[in-house]
């Protein structure tokens, strides 16, 4: 059973969906989109890129969001000092 749930990338949607019930959980708190999209967007492509290579996806659709998500971070950090300054 676990063994399937890893290698269908079901694992993975798990994950996904408990992202997605952050941020709406994040919105309802009054946070703006783009605060969530900056907190919870480089976990989405991490998640994205392990539910790539756990099905046995070609290497670019592990590599591209894997890739994506360190300029996303380094926004999200770049934005966050700068509130605290």
């Amino acid at each position: 059973m676990i063994t399937g749930l890893f290698q269908s990338g079901h694992a993975a949607d798990i994950i996904l969906a408990v992202l997605a019930a952050e941020a709406i959980w994040l919105k309802l708190r009054a946070w703006r989109w783009t605060e969530i999209i900056g907190l919870l967007g480089p976990a989405v492509l991490i998640v994205l890129g392990l539910r790539a290579a756990l099905i046995g996806a070609p290497w670019y659709w592990i590599a591209i969001p894997l890739a994506l998500s360190l300029p996303l971070h380094l926004l999200d950090l770049r934005t966050r000092f700068a509130q605290r300054s």
